[in-house]
């Protein structure tokens, strides 16, 4: 098994020699990484002492050890003494942390294969081999997000450096957006644009068009996408962006549908029921061959747990093409590991969740999420943030959010009867102007204001977009 004893003692030489390295490296090393367990034994009181501020060196940890079996064998307090002055440079001490670490995870990956072999071996009927794949990659992800490490502190220097290449980014184009596009003149101006790190929920209660808001900004930033040398000097996106959208309630097939329907500008109804004519049947073969290159992935795994998101999110990001936008849809479907006692601490588990892949990959994440029936009793059934549901977690951990609202599908339901005309005639107008718009009210934004902005909606392509203002009107249609 691979494992590099020489390596484990200039390690417990140097926490030995100088109590601080621990601190440099305890987010690397556990007990379990080291390969010989008096080694791991050594780490885990060493480790238990300094954590508590108590001195640590050979002289003061022989008495804790003096009936190890395994140390007895090596030598006892002598060869604690031989690894703290054996030990070469404390400067070296996270090298070699990075190497145990490694080599602890080649093993546990040598253990997993053969597991898994042992497992295919295994002719049981309680065990399929779909299922036993299934465990496989669960296996997998969970020896992958051990791996992941702790940032730590950084120096002030470095984060207003990171600040300054932000701010550069923006007014490099031409005093545009900070994030990356979502294809919205208006929502952009708003919000700056999507930015790394930020948790979106975007809220509505059903038919106001949430699923239809996200694909439309998936698609306008995977068709934006671009590749090629960035400020710093490194190859990756300089526009758009690629996308992974879960879909936890449609399936791959059916979001592609939507998508498809937005470019070809063809109905969605008519899609389903393949009542197309030969023009549009020919428009929406292009669209589909227009958007075969387009770097847009779908999960569409049911009642997914936070932690196989989070697997699966980070290796998209580290796949050739990267990732640069990850949509939920939506968060309620998600579930948690199963340890909190009520939902509403499932769901403050799965924002928290959320909100660290966005910090750890350093992308945006939009989270769609359901709102109560409350909405539905008030006679202004405009969202606000109590409406949201198990509220407290979501409107407390997300950076922005934003409610998809249309006046016009409550309008419809409000038609009066045919016999009053004047009732009728004040229902026409208004639903006149209220017919295709729609309005994103952006309930709370942590680096930025609070308003509300107006887009047009197509319904029969499930297509949001810009519209065009009054003073910006020229005798259009009012779209744009």
């Amino acid at each position: 098994m691979p494992h590099n004893i020489e390596a484990e003692q200039q390690l417990l030489g140097a926490i030995l020699s100088s109590n601080d390295v621990l601190d440099r490296v305890d987010d690397l090393v556990k007990p379990d990484h080291f390969y010989d367990p008096v080694h791991s034994e050594i780490f885990a009181t060493a480790a238990s002492r300094i954590t508590k501020g108590l001195q640590t060196d050979a002289t003061t940890l022989k008495n804790f050890l003096a009936d190890h079996a395994g140390l007895k064998a090596l030598g006892g307090a002598e060869y604690l003494l031989r690894l703290q002055l054996s030990a070469i440079a404390t400067s070296a001490a996270r090298d070699y942390a990075q190497l145990i670490h490694d080599l602890a995870l080649r093993r546990e990956l040598i253990g997993l294969g053969r597991n898994i072999a042992d497992r295919a071996q295994t002719v049981r009927d309680d065990a399929t081999p779909d299922e036993q794949i299934v465990e496989a990659e669960a296996d997998l992800f969970k020896l992958a997000s051990s791996g992941t490490t702790s940032r730590g502190f950084q120096s002030f220097l470095r984060a207003l450096t990171d600040a300054v290449d932000i701010a550069n980014a923006a007014y490099n184009r031409g005093g545009g957006l900070a994030g990356i596009s979502t294809g919205l003149t208006d929502m952009d101006k708003m919000l700056g644009g999507l930015h790394n790190s930020d948790l979106l929920i975007l809220a509505g209660r059903p038919s106001m068009g949430k699923t239809s808001l996200a694909t439309n900004i998936a698609f306008n930033v995977a068709k934006a996408w671009k590749r090629g040398k960035k400020t710093d000097g490194s190859e990756g996106t300089v526009d758009g962006g690629v996308v992974g959208f879960f879909s936890l309630e449609m399936s791959a097939a059916q979001l592609a549908q939507r998508v498809l329907s937005e470019a070809a500008e063809v109905p969605s109804e008519l899609i389903r029921k393949g009542d197309l004519n030969e023009q549009e049947f020919q428009r929406y073969l292009r669209a589909a061959q227009d958007l075969e290159g387009c770097p847009l992935y779908i999960d569409d795994t049911p009642a997914l747990p936070i932690s196989q998101l989070a697997a699966r999110s980070r290796r998209l990001k580290r796949s050739p093409q990267g990732l640069d936008l990850l949509i939920v849809d939506y968060l309620q479907l998600l579930r948690g590991t199963g340890s909190s006692e009520n939902r509403v601490n499932e769901v403050s588990e799965i924002t928290q969740g959320l909100k660290a892949i966005a910090k750890e990959l350093n992308i945006p994440v939009i989270a769609l999420s359901q709102l109560s029936r409350q909405v539905e009793q008030r006679d202004d059934k405009r969202p606000q943030l109590s409406d949201l549901r198990e509220s407290g977690s979501i409107e407390q951990d997300a950076d922005v959010v934003m409610f998809v609202y249309r006046g016009e599908y409550y309008k419809e339901r409000e038609k009066p009867g045919e016999e009053n005309l004047e009732a009728m005639a004040i229902w026409q107008q208004e639903m006149e102007q209220l017919h295709g718009k729609a309005e994103v009210i952006i309930g709370k934004q942590r680096h930025g204001p609070v308003g509300s902005v107006d887009l047009s909606f197509e319904g029969r392509f499930t297509k949001f977009g810009n519209l065009v203002q009054p003073w910006q009107a020229d005798g259009g249609n009012g779209f744009r």
